[in-house]
């Protein structure tokens, strides 16, 4: 029986009309708004325009047994193929940005783009390390995304979310912080946060970010997720892949990146191709090297 005959399809049915400062979109097509271009849809995508919204979206859709799942650039997650019989939850709307002296809020939705432009304009940096690497704020935060050089947990001051349904701030300390981990995965949802700028002038925060962006000029182009595993302490994830000879290795249309062995680029294969890929990776590094990779990468739903 299917999640929404248990449930009742006409309580999906009603969803927008409960919720109408929310945005809604049927039969939500992950491949259309993912990096890796693959995947099922979802009955639902709700798109909240504040975080009060979020917070009541989120309130019901627990009060009524209906599963979500968060969605914010889509560049570092793999959807699953087929139907997830539920919501879609993008913050893509929630895209308030303001400076309060070198202290910036950028709502859920604001892209790393966005973010680095406000900054710059405002002679705040510190945030020059995001550059060109597709996210918006609320994933950044959730994956404790950045670089060697600067990660979210070295500019977050605080974090506003959304737990159990009741909007929270959560101060650095609580945030739990680590390589490529943070406490909102498991579950709670970011709305926006507030960030550490330093004073800089606008030439050298451009000069910086120019900087990153060449630093990742190599990487793969075309469908990916960015990189797909954590580097291990002192190591490289790619450079162990590489040297386990899986460099172009390919199942179905997922294939190892030939530039860098740490991407999956997709070249029309599905979701399954993907994770098999992964799970082929796992399974022979662990095979010659005793090293277990994690995942960088969030699966969905």
């Amino acid at each position: 029986m299917l999640q929404w005959e248990r449930i009742g399809l006409g309580l999906f049915s009603e969803l927008p009309l409960r919720f109408p400062f929310v945005g809604w979109e049927r039969d939500f097509a992950f491949a259309r708004h993912t990096t890796i271009g693959c995947g099922g849809t979802a009955l639902f995508a709700a798109s909240p325009t504040d975080a009060e919204s979020a917070a009541q979206l989120l309130c019901g859709l627990n009060r009524a047994g209906i599963p979500y799942c968060f969605l914010g650039a889509g560049a570092n997650v793999l959807p699953s193929d087929g139907v997830f019989e539920g919501v879609a939850v993008r913050f893509h709307l929630l895209r308030r940005l303001y400076a309060d002296g070198e202290a910036v809020y950028a709502g859920a939705g604001v892209t790393g783009g966005a973010l680095l432009r406000f900054a710059c304009e405002n002679r705040l940096g510190g945030f020059e390390p995001f550059s060109g690497i597709p996210m918006t704020v609320g994933g950044g935060v959730t994956m404790n995304a950045g670089v060697a050089e600067g990660h979210f947990s070295d500019v977050v001051l605080r974090v506003v979310g959304v737990e159990k349904g009741r909007l929270r701030t959560f101060e650095l300390a609580d945030c739990a912080f680590s390589e490529k981990e943070s406490l909102f995965q498991s579950g709670i949802a970011v709305t926006g946060a507030y960030l550490r700028g330093r004073r800089t002038s606008a030439e050298e925060s451009a000069k910086r970010s120019a900087y990153f962006r060449a630093k990742r000029a190599h990487l793969p182009s075309g469908r990916s997720m960015g990189c797909v595993f954590v580097n291990p302490a002192g190591d490289s994830a790619g450079r162990i892949v590489e040297a386990c000879g899986l460099k172009g290795r390919s199942v179905g249309g997922a294939k190892v990146s030939e530039q860098h062995a740490n991407f999956i680029v997709n070249k029309g294969g599905t979701a399954a191709d993907v994770a098999a890929l992964i799970r082929i990776i796992k399974e022979e590094v662990f095979r010659q090297t005793g090293i277990r990779l994690r995942e960088e990468i969030r699966r969905l739903p």
